[in-house]
């Protein structure tokens, strides 16, 4: 994957105080003159250690960019630095670079200390994961609004009209979603579901039963399980993440599937392949991680 930086425009970056300049002959005082034969009292610290501070100093201010909530470019990060994702040629998809969309004027985050409700007040659309390289487009699933019987779609048919009644319940502000295949044959859907307050988005998760199970069947699945790799620190703060997999002997195709709690959004991501062999684990945690990056 190439590298990548955040687009700094999409959003304004607060403006990072300049370094101090560094000292000229000009300005820095001479030293006192050393006695002949006398060893230097400060060595020099080895320049590997100096580099590593400025990699650990760097990494401070990349993190800390992030957390203004401005643009972002975990898509290009090294592999060993993206939570529950390995090393090169690990199967990674290539995506975008990712930058956080802009607000309404005197809107904010949606976890920031001004927004005890959670809100997401940036256009829904705009948060969905946009698809990566080689990937072949949805034609129902564009990345705009999709009705409630489309996304009805996601569930088993016998389930949809239990579903569509919890939906009606909590009466969903909007619904948007963006699905693509990629060349391996994996079709990937990602829903976002934005309720009025986060009690209605969490009320659906519990309606469903999701938590201890993987709650209301999704069409094309059959025994679906927790899944082991996902571990506790792919999580992130204010996010609450049901990650399955389905379990062998599994039907006609393999399926991924996770809901994602943020605030008053509920997020479905879905990775399904036809045939007897799995989906691929670390595409399917690394689509879930940028996503979430959206959320937050």
């Amino acid at each position: 994957m190439s590298e990548q930086t955040a687009n700094p425009e999409a959003v304004a970056t607060p403006a990072m105080p300049e370094a101090a300049p560094e000292a000229t002959s000009d300005t820095t005082p001479a030293a006192p003159p050393v006695p002949p034969g006398a060893a230097d009292a400060s060595p020099k610290p080895p320049r590997r250690v100096l580099r590593a501070v400025a990699r650990w100093t760097a990494a401070a201010l990349a993190f800390g960019v992030l957390g203004t909530g401005t643009a972002f470019g975990i898509a290009s990060l090294e592999r060993t630095d993206v939570p529950g994702l390995a090393t090169e040629g690990d199967g990674r998809w290539d995506y975008p670079e990712l930058t956080l969309p802009p607000l309404p004027a005197g809107s904010p985050r949606p976890f920031s200390a001004g927004n005890p409700a959670e809100i997401h007040h940036a256009d829904l659309r705009d948060l969905l994961l946009p698809a990566p390289a080689g990937a072949v487009p949805d034609k129902k699933l564009t990345g705009g609004w999709i009705s409630t019987e489309t996304y009805l779609d996601a569930y088993r048919p016998q389930d949809r009209k239990s579903v569509s009644q919890l939906l009606k319940d909590a009466a969903p502000r909007h619904i948007a979603a963006r699905g693509w295949t990629m060349p391996d044959g994996t079709t990937s859907r990602i829903y976002l579901v934005r309720f009025n307050s986060t009690a209605f988005a969490s009320r659906v998760l519990d309606d469903l039963n999701v938590g201890a199970s993987a709650g209301t069947p999704l069409d094309r699945t059959d025994t679906m399980e927790f899944d082991d790799g996902w571990g506790s620190d792919n999580n992130i703060e204010n996010l609450s993440s049901y990650v399955f997999a389905e379990q062998a002997p599994f039907g006609a195709e393999h399926v991924r599937q996770a809901y994602t709690l943020a605030g008053d959004t509920i997020a479905l991501v879905v990775h399904e392949r036809a045939g007897k062999r799995e989906t691929a684990r670390i595409p399917f945690h690394q689509t879930l991680i940028l996503q979430h990056q959206l959320l937050v």
